[in-house]
């Protein structure tokens, strides 16, 4: 009798552990096949709600198995209401995490994010999205690192609508650059992009670019206390982001080196 009582809470506490994780695969299974069964939604939309929902059921299935767990060993009630420092700690650590989730939703249902996304966040992270969670996206950068982010800390969101994004490429010149001089080689660099790179151009129905190459002016001024910032942008097709990107980079890096433009240079750099 004492060997089978001993062995009775774990057998007890395994069995629950297999119930969540069959309900869990369940629940994802009948997701997918409504999915595959179904063409409400297109097929970017429908990874995405795939995705989130993995997500969602993997968090769900270890909290409902850390309470049971929990269950058997304290009393919960009394636990969570018997001291006020762990309940102060408690709303601490929820007010940030609901934030999280909420924010999380609104970005979701309102269709700013999908699976496979290229965004920029914060204005200095860029990337293809690979993961949408309920707390964080994981964004792949162009050095292969992958970065997470929290969706509270999410201050700016740049995602270019599909089928289209607009490449944005600068150059921040030094004070002692005279603007006049720069202005006329930046509309020579927009020129050129649009002679050489016209086919990376998104264009309508009428084959005609919806927005060419163009020279945007100063951009920013006084960046970092090192110059001012000269831009160009023009719409591209989707799957010509990056390099037109490359493109235009090398048009702005050889224009700067054929003209003799006087590029900002930090305050810290040491020769």
């Amino acid at each position: 009798m004492f060997y089978l009582g001993m062995f009775q809470e774990p057998v007890k506490i395994l069995t629950v552990a297999l119930l969540i994780i069959l309900t869990v695969y369940l629940i994802r299974k009948s997701i997918k096949l409504f999915f595959d069964k179904t063409n409400l939604l297109d097929v970017k939309r429908e990874e995405t709600l795939i995705h989130f929902a993995n997500q969602v059921t993997k968090v769900l299935g270890l909290l409902f198995f850390f309470i049971y767990v929990l269950s058997h060993f304290f009393e919960l009630a009394r636990l969570f209401t018997g001291s006020v420092v762990v309940v102060g700690a408690l709303a601490l650590i929820f007010q940030h995490i609901i934030r999280d989730y909420i924010m999380g939703l609104t970005y979701l249902f309102e269709r700013q994010i999908h699976h496979g996304d290229y965004v920029i966040i914060n204005g200095n992270r860029q990337g293809k999205i690979e993961e949408i969670s309920m707390r964080h996206l994981k964004i792949r950068q162009h050095d292969g690192y992958l970065y997470t982010v929290s969706y509270s800390s999410i201050t700016e969101l740049q995602n270019g609508n599909r089928g289209r994004r607009r490449v944005t490429e600068s150059l921040v010149l030094n004070y002692r650059q005279n603007p006049d001089d720069a202005f006329k080689v930046m509309e020579a660099v927009a020129q050129t992009c649009n002679e050489k790179y016209a086919e990376y151009l998104l264009k309508d129905e009428n084959d005609v670019p919806v927005e060419r190459f163009k020279f945007n002016q100063i951009t920013e001024l006084n960046v970092d206390y090192r110059g001012h910032q000269y831009s160009l942008s023009g719409l591209v097709k989707e799957e010509d982001f990056v390099e037109a990107g490359k493109k235009v980079r090398y048009e702005l890096a050889m224009a700067a080196y054929e003209n003799d433009l006087l590029m900002a240079e930090s305050f810290n750099t040491s020769h």
